[in-house]
């Protein structure tokens, strides 16, 4: 069972089949999904994804948290997840994906702090990453406040690693 966060402004839990048509309506808005390849557009293959996602087993203490202003608790924001890199591995990927409405009030900072201090401390990874298209500015920003730095320029991604040494030496700012 995956753990339950809360932060000053937000709630996290485990993703659910209550949240895949939120999560569906997010994903078809082309601007949230600009940066990312998938299904989107097309009403069952979306399905058939966001389900398989929700229905994965990616490791004890890895997966996908939904995420809820603890001022409106029914109003999703979006998700964060920690899972095997391109849910396979063997380095472990933090993500985010955040409705438009709550873009720039720092909510997809503030939701993947917590996850980074579980990642380390309480599931013992090595190594956390994120894969970023180079021109989503906005995400390469949020890697880059919760601590990750430049890996290495891929196409079409960018990586943003942090490793537990990484994580020791900052861990204050958590």
């Amino acid at each position: 069972m995956l753990p339950v966060f809360e932060t000053d402004r937000l709630f996290l839990r485990p993703r659910t089949a209550a949240d895949i048509e939120a999560c569906m309506a997010m994903d078809r808005d082309p601007e949230v999904t600009k940066y990312l390849p998938g299904p989107w557009q097309d009403p069952e293959a979306h399905r058939r994804f966001v389900t398989a996602r929700m229905e994965a087993d990616f490791g004890p203490g890895l997966g996908y948290w939904s995420i809820f202003a603890r001022e409106q608790p029914d109003l999703f924001l979006g998700w964060v997840l920690l899972i095997p890199d391109d849910a396979v591995g063997p380095d472990i990927e933090i993500g985010w994906r955040l409705n438009r409405h709550a873009w720039g009030k720092g909510y997809a900072t503030e939701a993947a702090r917590p996850l980074v201090v579980h990642a380390f401390e309480q599931v013992g990874v090595e190594r956390i990453i994120a894969a970023i298209h180079p021109e989503n500015a906005a995400s390469i920003h949020v890697a880059q406040k919760i601590g990750l730095k430049a890996a290495a320029d891929g196409i079409p991604y960018r990586c943003f690693a942090m490793s537990r040494e990484d994580f020791a030496a900052a861990r204050a700012a958590f």
